[in-house]
């Protein structure tokens, strides 16, 4: 009974955390992208800041699934 429900709780747990990080990189993104348009002369700034937000979010992902393949092991 437990390998079962592990073996649908992964699946929608790396989901979640895949639809979560891709909501996520689109608010960054819009962000930055509005920043620039209204400060052009600040452009390297935002966009580094942006890139190394980015990273962090991708890595929480990265993270769950690492994290479900680990646990794939038990079921």
């Amino acid at each position: 009974m437990d390998g079962n429900i592990l073996g649908l709780g992964l699946p929608i747990g790396l989901g979640l955390a895949a639809i979560g990080s891709g909501l996520g990189l689109g608010k960054a993104v819009e962000g930055a992208m509005g920043a620039m348009g209204r400060q052009p002369e600040a452009i390297g700034q935002i966009q580094v800041a942006m890139i190394i937000g980015c990273a962090f979010i991708e890595a929480l992902t990265i993270y769950a699934l690492v994290a479900t393949i680990m646990l794939m092991g038990n079921l």
